[in-house]
């Protein structure tokens, strides 16, 4: 049994990562300084979408990621973060960083948001491999936004034993869409009885088809409840994962 202190820091990207990494190393620092063992920050944290992706993808031995790379390892936290790096054909990847003490993976967004009028494909190149990582005895899965909509991750995920999800987003605003976030989230913990850490841009007001984030990051349990939300403005959420509920719970409803 393993209890861990997480938070989700809702920002709100803007196009020059320099800005955005002093965003994202002030929420770190605020995240540690009230507890949190792992900190969640949005997809597109480096740059919001919208961006010439392209001119801002960096390696991930590159400024940004080297910044964050430093919080962590001062603080002694597990920081959890999307940026993009070049992907060799012209496009990039939509890569989650995950840096800390003893730590260091990432996660290439799998599911490429071609919906909505949106054709993130155009830009950016896919992965192709899931990851899950461990931190303090926790097995620990990544997926990124628009994945949300494909089950059959989460329960991989839940199946190679994952026990807690850091769901970095970018969630595009319009008709329905908070109502398909909260349904998605909750389902998804569901699918892979385990707890789900979803942190989102926060609100920005729709440019295009562009997904500049709604907010409403939130904690769900491994049955699929929402323990704690934020609203649309930028904020810190914080959680306590009790990681003893999951085998029980996986026990009583085999459907792993």
């Amino acid at each position: 049994m393993t209890v861990l202190q997480v938070a989700a820091a809702q920002l709100s990207s803007g196009p020059d990562p320099i800005a955005n990494l002093a965003t994202a190393t002030d929420a770190v620092q605020q995240a540690a300084s009230e507890g949190a063992e792992l900190v969640v920050l949005p997809e597109a944290t480096s740059a919001c979408f919208g961006t010439d992706l392209r001119s801002v993808a960096e390696p991930l031995d590159g400024p940004f990621a080297a910044g964050l790379r430093k919080v962590a390892a001062d603080l002694g936290v597990v920081v959890v973060a999307g940026l993009f790096e070049p992907s060799g054909d012209g496009r990039v990847h939509n890569t989650l960083l995950v840096t800390g003490p003893g730590v260091e993976t990432s996660y290439r967004k799998i599911h490429l948001y071609d919906a909505f009028g949106s054709r993130e494909s155009d830009t950016v190149a896919p992965g192709n491999e899931l990851v899950t990582f461990g931190w303090r005895d926790v097995t620990i899965g990544l997926a990124t936004c628009y994945d949300l909509r494909f089950a059959d991750q989460f329960t991989a995920l839940g199946r190679l034993g994952a026990e807690l999800i850091a769901v970095p987003a970018s969630w595009g605003a319009g008709p329905g869409k908070e109502e398909q976030w909260d349904l998605l989230t909750r389902a998804r913990a569901a699918d892979a009885q385990a707890w789900l850490l979803a942190c989102d841009q926060a609100y920005v007001p729709p440019v295009g088809t562009d997904p500049l984030g709604i907010g409403r990051s939130s904690v769900t349990t491994p049955l699929g409840q929402t323990s704690a939300r934020l609203d649309a403005a930028a904020g810190t959420l914080h959680a306590t994962i009790d990681t003893a509920v999951v085998a029980p719970i996986r026990a009583r409803v085999p459907i792993l």
